[in-house]
C-alpha cells in the first residue's frame, strides 16, 4: 500500500537498534580484549625485564661485556619466546637473544628507546621486517651506580595476540549475522503485530473517506487502538447518521422545491444564476446552457436587477411586485430576495422565490369590474325609478294618462333590479365554496326538467311566435345533479335564446350521449356573436351589445350562472356562433353509472 510505511519504518527502526548495538557492543569488545591483552602482556613484559636486568646486573662492568652479555641474554630467552637486546645509549647494539649484535643497525631512533631514557620506560608496537610479524616493544633504562647506561628491551610477538583477535572478530561476525537474522524476524513480527490493527483501520479509513459508511473496524486489542477504533466506528456511525438525515432533507427539500407552484432562482452575489427548479425552467424558458448567465440576460427586467443589488448591498430580505411577460403570456410575480449569508458575514447568494399571483391580479381586477358592473347596473334603474318618482311628486301625478306609464316604467325598472338582485345572490352563493360543497345531488333525468323549463317560459317564446323544436334520445338520459340548480341552467339557456331570437325565429332544443357524457344543445336564429366576443360571453356583465341587452331585460349574469352550475356538477360549457345566422350553447355532464352506453 505504502512505499515506506509504518510497518517498513518500524521494523527498520528496531532493526537499526539492535543492529548497531550489535556493532557498538562488538567493536567495544573487539576494543577492549586488544588493550587488555596488550596491557596483561606489556605488564608481563616490564616484569621479565625488572627480572632480565637483576641477572644482568653483575655484568655491565666486567672485560668481555658485550660478549658475556650476549651469551647470558640468549641463555635467558632459550626457553621463552622473548626477544631480549641491551642497547648502548647512542643506539649501539650491545646484545641481542635472537640476531647478532654486530650486524644490527643503530637503534638511537627508536620510539621505545627515547622514552625509556626520558620518561623511565617506552612501549611500541612495530612491524619487524626482519620477522615479517608485529612486536611489542618493552624498554627500561638500566642504571648503574645511579646513573643510565644503556637501554634493556624486551620484545614479544603479538601474533598469538592478532589470531585470537581474529577469532574472536569472526565469533563476533558471524554472532552479528545471526543476530541480525534473528532481529529481522523479531522486528517483522513485532511491527506486524503492532501495525497490522493500524493497516486494518487505515483500510477502512480509506473506504470510508471514498462513501462506503456501512463498513467497520473490528479490533479486540484492549489498548489505544481498541479505543481508537471503537472511535472511528462511533465517527462513521454518526456520519452516516448524519448524511442520512441530509440527504433526507436535501430530498424533501428537491421535492418541494421541483413540485412547488413558485419559480425560483439560486443567484450568486453577481447576480449569475446558480441553480433553477422546474417551475423556473417552464416560467422564464430556461435551458442548461443558461447557467452562469446574469439575471439582466434571463428575465430581462432592471427593477429586478436593482432590488437584486439592494439584497446583496443591505444583506436584508427584499420584496418587489414584478410584471412579466414570455411568449405572449403576461405574469404578475410578487418576488422575495433572500440573501444567504456565510460564515464569515458576506452575501454568498440571494434566494430569488416568484409567487405567481396572476390569478390573485385577475381576481382583484374581476372585483373591481364585478362592483363597478353591479353598481352601474344597479344605479341605473335606481335613477330611472327616484326620476320618474320626482317628477310624478312634482305634479306629473295629476295627469292620469303621463302618472300610469311613469308607474308602469318605475314597475318595470323594480322589476328588472329585481332580477339583478336575485341573479347576484345566487352568483354569491356559487361563488360561496361550502355551499358549493353542501350542495345536495342526486340522479336526475334530463326530459322532465327540459320539459318544465319549457313550460316556465311558454309565454315569452309563443308571444314573440318562435318555432320550438325538441329533440329527444330514446332512453332517457341521467346524471347526477341538483334539480333546482340544473333547471336553472336549462331556464337561463332557454331564456337567453328567446330574448336574443328575432320575431318568427327557432330555437332547437336536442340532448343525446356521447362518449360518458349526456350533451345538451340549444341553438337559436338570429344575430350571433362575433368571434372577438365568445371568449368573454361567460363573464359576469359582459354583454356584446350593452344597449340591446338592456332592451331585453338582461342581468348580464344569466351565462355566468350556468357556467358557475355546470362546473360545479363537473360538467363543461361552450358557444359556437355565426354571425347573422346562429349561436349554439353545448353544455356536457357526466353520465350516471347506471346509464347504458
Amino acid at each position: 500500500m505504502f512505499k515506506w510505511g509504518i510497518r517498513n519504518r518500524l521494523m527498520f527502526s528496531y532493526l537499526s537498534l539492535i543492529l548497531i548495538t550489535l556493532l557498538l557492543l562488538g567493536a567495544y569488545i573487539l576494543h577492549f580484549f586488544y588493550q587488555h591483552t596488550l596491557t596483561s602482556l606489556t605488564s608481563q613484559l616490564l616484569i621479565q625485564s625488572e627480572i632480565t636486568e637483576k641477572l644482568l646486573a653483575g655484568q655491565y662492568d666486567q672485560p668481555n661485556t658485550k660478549a658475556a652479555l650476549d651469551n647470558t641474554i640468549k641463555t635467558i630467552s632459550a626457553n621463552t619466546d622473548i626477544r631480549i637486546s641491551v642497547i648502548a645509549l647512542d643506539g649501539t647494539v650491545i646484545a641481542d637473544s635472537w640476531e647478532n649484535p654486530g650486524l644490527m643497525e643503530n637503534h638511537s631512533t627508536r620510539p621505545e628507546l627515547i622514552d625509556a631514557v626520558e620518561k623511565g620506560q617506552g612501549t611500541s608496537i612495530r612491524f619487524s621486517t626482519t620477522l615479517g610479524e608485529n612486536l611489542l616493544y618493552v624498554a627500561t633504562p638500566i642504571r648503574h651506580n645511579s646513573a643510565t647506561i644503556g637501554v634493556l628491551r624486551l620484545a614479544t610477538t603479538l601474533t598469538h595476540v592478532n589470531q585470537g583477535f581474529a577469532e574472536i572478530r569472526s565469533a563476533l561476525i558471524i554472532s552479528f549475522l545471526v543476530a541480525s537474522l534473528l532481529a529481522i524476524f523479531i522486528s517483522n513480527h513485532i511491527a506486524k503485530r503492532y501495525t497490522a490493527p493500524l493497516e486494518s483501520i487505515t483500510v477502512t479509513a480509506q473506504e470510508i473517506s471514498e462513501g462506503n459508511l456501512s463498513t467497520r473496524v473490528h479490533l479486540h486489542t484492549g489498548d489505544e487502538l481498541d479505543v481508537l477504533a471503537r472511535t472511528l466506528n462511533n465517527l462513521t456511525a454518526n456520519l452516516e447518521e448524519k448524511i442520512n438525515e441530509i440527504t433526507e432533507e436535501k430530498r424533501k427539500l428537491e421535492l418541494i422545491l421541483q413540485n412547488t407552484n413558485s419559480s425560483i432562482l439560486l443567484l450568486d452575489r453577481y447576480g449569475h444564476m446558480l441553480d433553477y427548479n422546474q417551475a423556473a425552467k417552464d416560467t422564464f424558458s430556461i435551458t442548461p446552457d443558461m447557467l452562469r448567465l446574469h439575471n439582466v440576460q434571463i428575465i430581462g427586467n432592471g427593477l429586478f436587477n436593482t432590488a437584486f443589488q439592494q439584497a446583496v448591498e443591505t444583506k436584508e430580505k427584499r420584496s418587489i411586485d414584478l410584471k412579466f411577460e414570455n411568449n405572449g403570456n403576461r405574469h404578475a410575480f410578487l418576488v422575495s430576495l433572500s440573501p444567504i449569508i456565510s460564515s464569515d458575514c458576506q452575501v454568498s447568494a440571494v434566494l430569488a422565490v416568484f409567487h405567481d399571483i396572476t390569478a390573485l391580479k385577475e381576481i382583484q381586477e374581476h372585483q373591481a369590474d364585478f362592483i363597478a358592473n353591479a353598481s352601474h347596473e344597479l344605479a341605473t334603474p335606481l335613477t330611472g325609478i327616484l326620476g320618474f318618482a320626482e317628477t310624478l311628486l312634482d305634479g306629473a301625478i295629476e295627469d292620469q294618462e303621463l302618472s300610469t306609464k311613469f308607474v308602469r316604467i318605475i314597475q318595470a325598472e323594480a322589476h328588472r333590479m329585481n332580477r339583478l338582485v336575485k341573479d347576484l345572490l345566487q352568483i354569491a352563493k356559487l361563488d360561496a365554496q361550502n355551499y358549493r360543497i353542501n350542495v345536495k345531488t342526486e340522479v336526475l333525468s334530463l326530459d322532465p326538467l327540459v320539459s318544465q323549463a319549457i313550460n316556465d317560459l311558454a309565454l315569452q317564446w309563443r308571444q314573440k311566435e318562435l318555432t320550438l323544436t325538441v329533440e329527444a334520445p330514446p332512453s332517457p338520459l341521467s346524471v347526477l345533479a341538483n334539480a333546482d340548480w340544473l333547471k336553472q341552467v336549462f331556464i337561463n339557456l332557454l331564456d337567453n335564446a328567446v330574448k336574443y331570437t328575432p320575431q318568427s325565429g327557432t330555437i332547437r332544443l336536442s340532448w343525446s350521449q356521447k362518449d360518458k357524457d349526456a350533451v345538451f344543445t340549444i341553438t337559436n336564429s338570429g344575430m350571433g356573436i362575433p368571434a372577438s366576443d365568445l371568449p368573454r360571453i361567460f363573464d359576469r356583465f359582459y354583454r356584446v351589445e350593452r344597449s340591446r341587452t338592456r332592451s331585453t331585460g338582461g342581468t348580464g349574469l344569466g351565462l355566468a350562472i350556468v357556467k358557475y352550475i355546470v362546473e360545479m356538477f363537473n360538467g363543461s360549457i361552450e358557444a359556437k356562433s355565426e354571425v347573422g345566422v346562429s349561436t349554439t350553447f353545448i353544455v356536457r355532464l357526466p353520465l350516471t353509472p347506471g346509464t347504458k352506453i
